[in-house]
């Protein structure tokens, strides 16, 4: 194992306990914060279609951003393992009260249904789950890659929407490893505030 996958996987580890250690209460205190400044920076958009996941194994709660922007008439479309690239993503459209099953995660995702899908490049934002980021725009996941592969912009694509990584105030570090495959982002958004970074992702 090299060093930077062991300093990954040291970040991964206290910060994955740390959220573990949250008590229900701040788990929904941090998820409503997160869904007011969330939905502000994602209806933006004139037509917005906009990528969500449903939060698992701690991370800062998802259900009221959802919520929100389902009970505004925007378009949400969930993850989806790629049924035959299985490290990469598709996303369908999910619309509430549709039917979820566990993927080999655990997580919810929609049943696959071709009409309601839609190309990673035609969403306008995609909000990513992490499990640190820095001040620099970098996140760190699971470290599954599925996002990475999917957004990578070596790519060829007609355009990329903007990658939004949702989290913790406390899951900010100063600079993170990361190596060359590591997808940059556009934005953070905590329970706290927005950050806003410069890289180039979308036109």
């Amino acid at each position: 194992m090299t060093s930077l996958s062991e300093a990954k996987r040291e970040i991964r580890r206290l910060m994955r306990r740390k959220r573990q250690q949250l008590s229900p209460g701040q788990r929904r205190k941090a998820g409503r914060g997160l869904a007011r400044k969330a939905t502000r920076l994602l209806r933006s958009h004139r037509k917005p279609h906009i990528a969500l996941y449903f939060s698992s194994d701690g991370e800062i709660p998802t259900q009221p951003l959802l919520a929100a922007l389902l009970n505004q008439g925007i378009n949400v479309y969930l993850p989806v393992l790629h049924p035959v690239y299985h490290n990469r993503l598709w996303f369908v459209r999910y619309r509430k009260g549709d039917t979820l099953r566990p993927n080999r995660y655990g997580i919810p995702e929609p049943i696959l249904r071709s009409h309601r899908r839609r190309t990673p490049w035609s969403l306008t934002h995609v909000c990513l789950p992490l499990v640190a980021f820095d001040d620099e725009g970098f996140r760190l996941g699971m470290g599954g890659g599925y996002y990475d592969r999917t957004f990578d912009p070596r790519r060829p694509a007609p355009r990329w929407p903007r990658l939004t990584g949702l989290a913790y105030e406390f899951q900010r570090q100063e600079e993170l490893p990361r190596g060359p495959w590591d997808v940059p982002l556009d934005a953070v958004v905590t329970d706290k505030q927005i950050r806003l970074f410069r890289h180039r992702r979308a036109p």
